[in-house]
């Protein structure tokens, strides 16, 4: 069988899987799964653009997926005047005096002489930097927080079309990564794991703590959205005669719709996306870039800046991320911290890439959709497998209840299976690099 058949199997495969769900179960959970499996396959292609291309090991995912997710509060929710009028001055005065400070010690570092007088300078620009910004920030932030906590206690956003917040979200999570890189790149692998991972928990902890910022664990809900509200839609007579005239109910298909656009807006962006992957991975930066990845020694001792490139693809696979982190927030309509897991999810973006095959950007897609299928569908599988095991079983037998309570583990342990058989049959996914 040759490559492209049988990548048109696979594809035909999970296709087979979204339409048998809505056939077997409702339609509006396949569109969900397509919907989900279509972000999810943007964040497996920036993680194959750090790992795949450049043997990046970047744990620190949800990080990033959480700062697309604080672009869209900070874009598309409307200011509240309130909070801006009672502090939201003197936040940002003390934003922009915590920034001079670590400015002022960066220039203090150069401009002092070494030893012991470039050491007290800076700890003494940093320490009365950091008192100065402390004493207008919590002013400020107690001032803002006590506006109308129940409902804001927030300074709101910019109040701009949420498809802006979009590349917004890339462009924060590329300065975070840029500084993460500055400081971490050139640490080894293992290493710049372990970083990644807790500057990922430090990002999700202050968004759950600075109410200021994002109302925290409170929640920001009532996200303006890119598509009719489904009510909208049930009041519009020319939908209503139109889904009648097929045959189908007004609220079903209002919400069809609905998520059908969404549909629509998200594999437009996965492909916009995939054809830049792609004219990376066969230009000479691509090439360049697997030549890193496979010997940094001989790539350096050709004269190429490795830790300039790694800083390159670092920031572009982090962007990635958090632009499928904005458009994950903008498809569930509110912003919750609490739910950032980094080492839980950032595992399942890791299997959808290793799973898809790792390097090839066709196979993170695939990789995207088969694994986002199997977490969301294995559980109710696995339920009704157990209730058919069991049907012969009497009510309250012990062997019953332990084999139906276990099929709420069956999603990490389909995850656990599925990985081991790809490492053992196609150690290089399922579509290899080629």
């Amino acid at each position: 069988m040759t490559d492209t058949a049988r990548n048109i199997l696979y594809f035909t495969f999970i296709a087979v899987l979204i339409i048998g769900t809505g056939m077997m179960t409702s339609w509006n959970l396949a569109i969900t799964i397509m919907n989900f499996g279509l972000i999810s396959a943007i964040m497996a292609l920036g993680v194959n653009l750090q790992w795949g291309f450049a043997g990046l090991f970047n744990v620190g995912i949800m990080g990033f997926v959480a700062l697309g997710g604080l672009a869209t509060v900070l874009v598309a929710m409307p200011p509240v005047g309130e909070a801006w009028a009672a502090g939201g001055l003197r936040v940002v005065l003390s934003l922009i005096l915590g920034a001079a400070t670590i400015v002022g010690a960066i220039l203090a570092y150069g401009a002092l002489p070494k030893e012991r007088v470039r050491a007290v300078g800076m700890i003494a620009i940093l320490v009365v930097g950091f008192f100065v910004y402390r004493a207008v920030f919590d002013g400020g932030v107690q001032a803002v927080e006590a506006v109308n906590p129940a409902n804001a206690g927030y300074l709101g956003g910019l109040g701009l079309p949420v498809l802006l917040a979009w590349p917004v979200g890339g462009l924060l999570a590329a300065g975070a990564a840029w500084v993460i890189g500055k400081t971490a790149l050139g640490l080894r692998s293992d290493y710049l794991a372990i970083a990644t991972l807790g500057i990922a928990e430090i990002i999700i902890a202050v968004l759950k703590n600075e109410d200021w910022l994002a109302r925290g664990v409170k929640n920001v809900v009532g996200l303006p959205r890119p598509a009719p509200y489904e009510i909208d839609l049930q009041n519009d007579p020319g939908f209503v005669e139109r889904v009648g005239n097929l045959g189908l109910d007004p609220v079903t298909a209002s919400t069809l719709w609905v998520k059908l656009i969404y549909a629509g807006l998200f594999a437009v962006v996965l492909a916009l996306l995939f054809v830049l992957a792609q004219r990376a991975l066969h230009s000479p930066w691509g090439r360049m870039m697997r030549a890193i990845r496979d010997n940094e020694v001989a790539a350096e001792a050709m004269g190429k800046d490795v830790t300039a490139r790694h800083l390159q693809v670092f920031v572009l696979g982090s962007a990635i991320c958090g632009i499928a982190g904005a458009m994950m927030t903008t498809l569930d309509g509110q912003l919750t911290p609490g739910t950032y897991q980094p080492l839980r999810f950032t595992f399942l973006v890791w299997v959808m890439v290793i799973v898809g095959g790792s390097g090839n950007n066709l196979g993170s897609v695939l990789g995207g959709f088969l694994i986002w299928w199997l977490w969301v569908m294995v559980e109710p599988i696995g339920l009704w497998v157990m209730q058919v095991v069991t049907s012969g079983m009497a009510d309250g037998y012990w062997l019953r209840e332990h084999l139906l309570d276990s099929a709420a583990h069956m999603r990490l342990l389909t995850m656990g299976v599925v990985l081991l058989l790809v490492l053992r049959f196609s150690p290089r996914g399922l579509i290899p690099e080629r």
